[in-house]
């Protein structure tokens, strides 16, 4: 039996998935926990849409993040804080404080979460 994954299935597939299965686990398993739906040609036609969507969606977000990239590659940050006299700073630079001098300097918004920093900068340089 053709069915289409309306959730995650450990095993089977992901939410959306068209699959073919034994009528028995359909039946019995998969239809009646709401797991799955039989594939209808109405179903498949708008599970074909979403796919295309999702696509058109990953790639427009490809696009953005390589221009982003581009941006991001020729800018220079300058942050001023205490430094001791090793050169050690008092404080540290995080991926927030990065965030932020992006927004505000260059007007650039970038979620501090997606900047990685291995650690946070404690040193001059």
């Amino acid at each position: 039996m053709k069915i289409i994954l309306l959730q995650d299935v450990e095993g089977l597939g992901k939410a959306g998935d068209l699959k073919e299965v034994a009528n028995g686990y359909a039946r019995n398993y998969l239809l009646p926990r709401k797991l799955a739906a039989g594939a209808t040609a109405s179903l498949v036609a708008n599970r074909s849409q979403r796919v295309a969507a999702e696509q058109r969606r990953q790639e427009k977000q490809v696009e953005t993040n390589r221009q982003l990239a581009e941006r991001l590659g020729e800018i220079t940050l300058t942050f001023r804080a205490k430094v001791g006299t090793q050169g050690r700073l008092y404080g540290s630079i995080t991926s927030q404080d990065i965030a932020g001098a992006l927004r505000t300097a260059e007007d650039v918004t970038v979620d501090r979460r997606v900047i990685e920093l291995p650690d946070p900068i404690r040193s001059l340089g």
